[in-house]
């Protein structure tokens, strides 16, 4: 199981003062110095974290592969086919949500788009992914519609008392999409200890993490706070 850091956070600090404080290109640094796998960054509608201008310089300095998640729109569409990261994952967007709440609804998709960001993907080698939530419905209709990958939903044990059923849910759905030879990723709400609720690590590529690791990094630093999460996972 590998680990992709999501370095949102450190551009919502930033943004509080409107300067370049805490840099993005210098949490880059301390991901690469920590062989983080993947790096993420979710490029919102309203830029309320990273903004174009930090996704130019990612892609530009950065030695490790970039996961863009975003929403599918013409505008994430265009902007993925002139950055063209290494993974996109695409996510669902509210205007007013303070962090993603749920998993994509590939019913409401539009095809025309997601064909239109398929083509982008096969034309450049970017591997697209699913954000959506742990249930057959869902992975049935990420597989239909022709993704290579999946990210699972484990916000559900965001908790403070974790529902023994949420646990068996989101592993067996793990089970269940390495099953129909889609690569499974996971991510939402992780952190050191309900990491430890997910047992089928060999059929997992990635795990996610953003908001805790960047929380915890005040405590410990953002390179002593991943690689404590790659000796736990």
């Amino acid at each position: 199981m590998k680990l992709g850091v999501n370095i949102d956070h450190i551009a919502t600090l930033r943004n509080a003062r409107g300067q370049d404080n805490p840099s993005i290109l210098r949490a880059l640094q301390v991901c690469e110095k920590a062989k983080v796998d993947t790096l993420t960054v979710h490029l919102r509608e309203d830029r309320r974290h990273i903004n174009d201008n930090d996704l130019k310089l990612l892609k530009k300095y950065s030695k490790l592969p970039i996961n863009l998640e975003m929403a599918l729109t013409d505008e994430m569409i265009s902007i993925s086919k002139r950055i063209k990261p290494n993974f996109i994952c695409l996510v669902p967007e509210k205007r007013n949500e303070i962090t993603t709440e749920g998993g994509l609804n590939l019913e409401k998709i539009s095809e025309n788009k997601l064909r239109s960001l398929l083509s982008v993907c096969y034309s450049n080698g970017i591997e697209l992914s699913a954000f959506i939530n742990p249930n057959k419905k869902a992975i049935n209709l990420a597989k239909k519609l022709k993704f290579q990958t999946v990210e699972l939903h484990t916000g559900s044990l965001d908790k403070i008392k974790i529902n023994n059923k949420d646990k068996e849910k989101i592993n067996k759905m793990i089970d269940y999409a390495f099953s129909l030879n889609l690569k499974v990723n996971i991510g939402h709400g992780l952190n050191f200890s309900n990491i430890k609720f997910i047992k089928n690590r060999k059929k997992i590529d990635t795990v996610h993490i953003g908001h805790f690791i960047i929380s915890e990094a005040i405590f410990l630093s953002l390179y002593e706070t991943i690689k404590k999460f790659q000796r736990i996972i």
